[in-house]
């Protein structure tokens, strides 16, 4: 089979810049178009890659104590037919886990120190099937027997407060009861059974865990006010929550994870666009480098251009010639990018340490960051656009110099030679 000649002259040129001197500032110049879009493609791939590994890492962390959907009632009530609302979650087919909860607010004491507390009401046989940290602490959360009255706190509160496993702590429900004195709030001793680390501070430092039985018996409800779902696929969540309203009987109220938490998630997704766009700027400028590099290999193949004019080669050819040239850099720039990022991606966790060993500098401390390794998750989906817009952009960029090599007149060309 026989390679069209406008490949052939254009691999011929991009390789002869290399190879003669009088072409040396030329293969300079387009070495470091190359050079730029490789560094560009592979910037783009890391941090995407780094922000997705973050971004995945806290979501996890969040997960753990949070589930996938959460069914409750209105104004914070029991459900009215807890035992009908749980059969037909659980007929469908993505809900793989499900376990009742009681939600409400409090204050937590010891002593005199006191903060405000989420308090959730679990049944610790089957919490297991709907959360990892609950999975994770079975032995801690088997001590929350109906009757005993005993918490488990989140590590952070628990260390604000000072307490520490077998310590009494003052659950004051917000809620009071009306007495011949008036309304006096509703007090319960209760018993630090252990603590949690979750790895999110916003859950460590706030949420108190007991028996859903005994809650009930604090903050006087006939039973669990909600129902909390786990899923074979996270991000089907918004999807089923939207069946589940569907299908379920009575007036209920449904909740996904990514609505609890919907300002962080947009926050991370719009800085993830804002550094997409701001490092497809870096490859956009390596990339229009290309046509400062083909105006001066145009103008000086004048001659060869002529020649070719002469011999039949048609204004089409001429131009294809020349944007084979510059998309071979192209090409060979996000490929090398796409290679050098993919590895520095994929192995981030042995580069990052090596280079804190090498400057003796520590990049995320344990004692400010959630996070202490750097995280890295690529993405085909961030991927394969990166390396499309590279290509698009190097194409559009030869665009101009070939049509100008297709316009040179040969007569006046040759004129000089």
């Amino acid at each position: 089979m026989q390679i069209p000649y406008e490949l052939a002259l254009g691999w011929r040129y991009t390789r002869a810049g290399r190879a003669t001197r009088r072409n040396g500032f030329i293969s300079f110049i387009s070495g470091v178009s190359m050079l730029g879009i490789a560094l560009g493609v592979a910037a783009l791939i890391i941090v995407l890659s780094v922000m997705n590994g973050f971004q995945k890492e806290v979501r996890d962390r969040m997960l753990s104590v949070v589930s996938h959907v959460e069914i409750f009632a209105p104004q914070g009530a029991a459900l009215p037919d807890m035992e009908r609302t749980l059969a037909e979650a659980k007929r469908n087919p993505q809900v793989v886990g499900a376990a009742p909860f009681v939600a409400a607010q409090a204050l937590l004491a010891r002593g005199e120190d006191m903060k405000g507390a989420l308090v959730r009401g679990i049944d610790p046989a089957l919490e297991g099937e709907v959360t990892d940290l609950a999975a994770t602490n079975l032995q801690v959360l088997r001590q929350l027997e109906p009757g005993a009255f005993r918490v488990v706190l989140g590590s952070e509160l628990a260390r604000q407060l000072g307490a520490r496993v077998g310590d009494a702590v003052t659950l004051i429900a917000p809620s009071g009861q009306v007495t011949p004195a008036g309304v006096v709030p509703r007090l319960k001793q209760m018993t630090v059974a252990g603590t949690f680390n979750s790895g999110h501070y916003e859950y460590d430092s706030a949420l108190v865990l007991l028996h859903h039985e005994d809650a009930q018996r604090i903050f006087r409800l006939e039973g669990p006010t909600g129902i909390r779902l786990k899923l074979q696929d996270l991000h089907q969540a918004p999807e089923v929550a939207q069946q589940l309203a569907n299908s379920l009987s009575g007036v209920l109220l449904i909740r996904d994870w990514t609505q609890q938490n919907r300002t962080w998630f947009a926050a991370v997704q719009l800085e993830k666009r804002m550094m997409f766009i701001i490092l497809t700027l870096i490859v956009a400028v390596a990339a229009f480098n290309l046509v400062s590099t083909l105006v001066m290999t145009v103008t000086d193949k004048r001659a060869d251009i002529a020649i070719l004019r002469t011999l039949g080669a048609s204004p089409r050819s001429i131009m294809g010639v020349f944007v084979v040239q510059g998309a071979m850099v192209g090409v060979i720039g996000t490929l090398a990018g796409l290679l050098l990022g993919l590895g520095v991606a994929f192995n981030i966790d042995v580069i990052v340490p090596a280079i804190e060993r090498a400057l003796h500098a520590n990049f995320l401390p344990k004692d400010i960051y959630l996070i202490s390794k750097m995280p890295s998750d690529p993405q085909s989906r961030d991927i394969v656009p990166i390396a499309v817009i590279s290509l698009i952009l190097a194409f559009v960029a030869t665009l101009y110099p070939s049509w100008r090599a297709s316009r040179v007149n040969p007569a006046e060309a040759l004129r000089y030679e």
